[in-house]
């Protein structure tokens, strides 16, 4: 017979459970045989709750120490893995690029009463992982942003150097009520890049939906270029909801003042080597990289593509809106606009 692994002394021994047995058969009290063991008393408690014997309803010690073990037996099927319809669930959210934890709260809202239908994101995660073994049926490629099949610590991206030498407003002037994020139409913007930095799509963020929109640079992403699709973009949108522009000093943006005149915005800087002066458009760059990995050709992707691409990323429940999605939010705007006037 093999030999059992010595438990952790944080459980429970037999040789306890034998005291504990023999100690409450004689009336003593929990907190008496916790003082005895050196035990917490809740963990007493809970031995005597969890351990009783099913036939006599009595606690024995050798009993409850072969039902302890049970449950301490692994490897166990992990909960995804064992409920069919729960995995039918969160693969389909996988597939629309939601995260764990979008799932996790999608599914905490939709099966309130349903605990099987239910699990957090660490359990989400450990399914994805457990895929590289052939238990999730899922590319990971495709079913995390990050691509990865294992966990790695964040890293800093590299800061910009700054190219931007136009006369500019800096962040530093920008008004302190834009910060709270408490009113609409302020936006951040940036470029993600391709292959060799010779293709770019312009990102463009509000910050108080989160609200994306992608501008099509299919040609160049020169000053000329990314002033017209920002204004092409833009001007069709609410004034409530184009307030102000905040870009880091790439010289993308060396024609800002046409696009302050053309779209009544203000447009302010970021300092240098400061990316989270930038933080909500930061992290949708982020979020688009699953769509358009680095190192790639940018200019073959039409701007059909691209707006479908913002819907989708507009469509997915975020956790800083209460699991609301960007697109609910902005339209509520919009809607409440034209109701108020």
């Amino acid at each position: 017979m093999p030999q059992p692994q010595p438990l952790h002394h944080r459980y429970l021994s037999e040789a306890e459970r034998i005291t504990i047995a023999d100690m409450h058969h004689t009336g003593q009290s929990i907190r008496a045989i916790a003082r005895t063991l050196g035990r917490a008393a809740s963990t007493i408690s809970r031995e005597l709750r969890r351990n009783l014997s099913p036939l006599t309803t009595e606690y024995r010690p050798y009993a409850a120490d072969q039902l302890a073990k049970t449950r301490q037996a692994r490897p166990k099927t992990p909960k995804i893995l064992a409920n069919p319809k729960l995995l039918a669930v969160v693969s389909e959210k996988l597939t629309q690029h939601w995260s764990p934890e979008q799932i996790s709260h999608w599914l905490k809202s939709h099966y309130r009463d349903n605990g099987s239908m239910n699990a957090c994101h660490e359990t989400i995660y450990q399914a994805i992982y457990i895929q590289a073994k052939g238990q999730l049926r899922l590319d990971l490629k495709h079913a995390l942003r990050t691509g990865r099949t294992r966990r790695k610590p964040h890293r800093k991206d590299q800061a910009r150097t700054p190219r931007f030498r136009d006369p500019m407003i800096l962040i530093s002037e920008r008004p302190a009520t834009i910060e709270d994020r408490a009113i609409p139409g302020h936006w951040e913007g940036d470029l993600i890049t391709g292959a060799h930095n010779k293709s770019a799509i312009g990102t463009l963020v509000e910050r108080h939906t989160r609200f994306t929109i992608l501008l099509h640079l299919p040609h160049n992403h020169t000053a000329e270029a990314v002033q017209q699709a920002i204004i092409t973009k833009m001007r069709h949108l609410p004034q409530f909801l184009r307030h102000s522009l905040t870009w880091d000093q790439g010289s993308e943006l060396a024609l800002h003042k046409p696009i302050t005149t053309a779209l009544n915005m203000d447009i302010y800087f970021c300092d240098p080597h400061s990316p989270w002066q930038r933080g909500s458009n930061e992290n949708t760059n982020g979020l688009l990289r699953q769509y358009f990995p680095k190192g790639t050709d940018l200019s073959g992707h039409s701007e059909a593509y691209l707006d479908a691409v913002a819907e989708e990323l507009n469509h997915r429940p975020r956790k800083t809106l209460q699991w609301s999605n960007p697109t609910q939010k902005f339209t509520q705007l919009i809607n409440q606009c034209c109701n108020h006037h």
